[in-house]
């Protein structure tokens, strides 16, 4: 939020007179309500004005009324937003009754700017085509192994870029070689790769389009969270101003490359006389559907990108940043990773990432819980929003009204002394270990970093409808790149004494990258 900007001086005095003169208003008409219904309504931890001044921080923000109220509410103008850390009421919103809980309009119109009629902007029949669609897609052999392949070929392309800064000593610090850009244009390439068959080959430098898209699609992130304190956002949307203008401004990028993307992808079915092509990978099953409108693809593809770009990357972004803080934990993983390939001294990175099967993958359950242990404590989607479609009563014995927005919050969760013990704030691979080092998963409604999803190890835990279908697609990814990295190098912060915290967008970034030192790894 650039406070220097006029226009955005001018929107948060107008936020703050507007809300002034409607809370009080609200707060008498809640408490005037609860007393003729004898209803219970959750306790009011401050207004949309608070998240709009604490938004650089608003996760922090949320975590410190999540401690001190574990349930509460937010008054705006027009809803009241109630935020839950309760695993009950996780269940009980993504399961038990999830007919009453879903995107809703009013996220729509805010998420629609950047993804469209995507699966994580809409609800009903698009949402059950797009998702019938990929899960067949991801419960493919064919697309395992070829996933695989794709991301040892990233992993090695980046071991190789972090072996020319280790050797000359750099700190990873310019702007090609940030480790969070560096995973983003890996686990980007991936994705093209993976999902459109597209060789994009961002990571090596040599696709401008492909950084453009990049900025481009970050910068639309941060503004259509902005959204959600922004209740000017549409008179700026008219108006072309402030941050409506950028976001304007941003998805034009977006979708130029997109639309090129998807222009090419058909070209290339229509030109070829292989059908198997035409089956190869998810763009093109979904440009097979009958009727389908290249804007349809477009939002499609932009909810593949946070889910298979963004999110992976972020959390390996993350994880650098926990194993340099806790070097233990370093070698620990190191000395697994070691154990696990049971190979003498390789030292081609694709050779080495070529090891790496799904049976030696397997092995790494220190590993696994480390990157689970960061997702718990960084979740790739901190925080996700529903509408509640009737009036309800949460299992915490308190109502909800038809148009609330109620939100249940990992970033916060994961900090919760309530959920995960007085340790709950610490980062501790362990917790995720069983006494004979065998990885042991949580309640998918206590763990929510995959907007619940079933565990890792296919134990048959009924998590909702809207079950992460990538969860196995990403972490394989995460431990082939996690294990090249450390297998080779040393990583350690680059100033120990720099705050590293999050960029407020919808997927959690690292503000500014996340800059580190690489050294060899003694091989012995």
């Amino acid at each position: 939020m650039d406070l220097s900007n006029p226009a955005t001086l001018v929107a948060l005095f107008l936020n703050l007179i507007l809300i002034l003169f409607t809370v009080k208003f609200l707060a008498a008409k809640l408490r005037e309500k609860q007393k003729k219904n004898k209803t219970k309504y959750h306790p009011v931890g401050g207004t949309l004005f608070n998240q709009l001044l604490n938004f650089k921080r608003v996760h922090h923000y949320m975590t410190d009324l999540a401690g001190k109220y574990r349930n509460y509410r937010l008054l705006s103008p027009f809803r009241s937003e109630v935020y839950t850390s309760e695993p009950d009421n996780v269940e009980y919103i993504l399961k038990t009754n999830f007919q009453n809980y879903g995107k809703g309009e009013y996220n729509y119109s805010l998420l629609k700017g950047l993804l469209g009629d995507g699966i994580f902007a809409v609800d009903g029949d698009k949402w059950r085509q797009q998702r019938k669609v990929s899960s067949y897609e991801f419960s493919t052999k064919v697309l395992r192994d070829f996933s695989t392949v794709v991301f040892r070929k990233n992993a090695a392309k980046l071991a190789n870029i972090v072996s020319d800064a280790a050797k000359s000593n750099k700190i990873m610090d310019i702007q090609r070689n940030v480790v969070q850009d560096l995973f983003m244009k890996s686990t980007l390439d991936s994705i093209f790769k993976v999902g459109f068959g597209v060789e994009l080959d961002s990571v090596c430098g040599s696709n401008l389009e492909g950084k453009e898209f990049t900025a481009a699609f970050d910068d639309s992130s941060a503004a259509i969270l902005f959204r959600y304190v922004d209740i000017f956002w549409k008179i700026k949307r008219f108006l072309n101003i402030g941050s409506e203008a950028k976001l304007k401004k941003s998805t034009k990028v977006v979708d130029n490359f997109v639309y090129k993307l998807i222009h090419n992808k058909i070209e290339q079915m229509r030109n070829s006389n292989d059908s198997s092509m035409k089956k190869e990978d998810i763009l093109s099953r979904f440009l097979q559907l009958n009727d389908t409108d290249p804007t349809y693809v477009r939002d499609i593809i932009l909810n593949f990108i946070i889910a298979g770009k963004d999110t992976t990357a972020a959390t390996l972004s993350w994880f650098i940043y926990m194993l340099c803080k806790h070097p233990d934990v370093q070698e620990k993983v190191a000395q697994e990773v070691k154990e696990a390939t049971d190979t003498m001294e390789v030292k081609d990175f694709a050779e080495f990432a070529a090891i790496l099967s799904e049976e030696a993958l397997g092995k790494m359950h220190y590993l696994h819980a480390a990157l689970t242990e960061t997702l718990r404590l960084y979740p790739a989607v901190p925080v996700d929003p529903k509408i509640c479609f009737s009036d309800d009563t949460l299992p915490d014995g308190f109502s909800v009204r038809k148009g609330d927005m109620v939100c249940y919050q990992p970033y916060a969760m994961g900090r919760m002394k309530f959920i995960w013990g007085d340790d709950a704030e610490e980062f501790r691979p362990e917790r995720w270990l069983d006494e004979d080092g065998m990885f042991q998963p949580e309640s998918p409604f206590k763990f929510t970093a995959f907007q619940v999803c079933r565990t890792y190890y296919k134990l048959e835990i009924l998590a909702g409808p809207r079950i992460c279908l990538g969860k196995e697609f990403a972490y394989r990814q995460m431990k082939i790149f996690s294990a090249v990295l450390v297998h080779y190098f040393v990583f350690k912060l680059s100033d120990e004494n720099k705050s590293v915290t999050y960029r407020t967008m919808i997927t959690l970034h690292v503000d500014g990258g996340l800059h580190v030192r690489a050294f060899p790894r003694c091989q012995t």
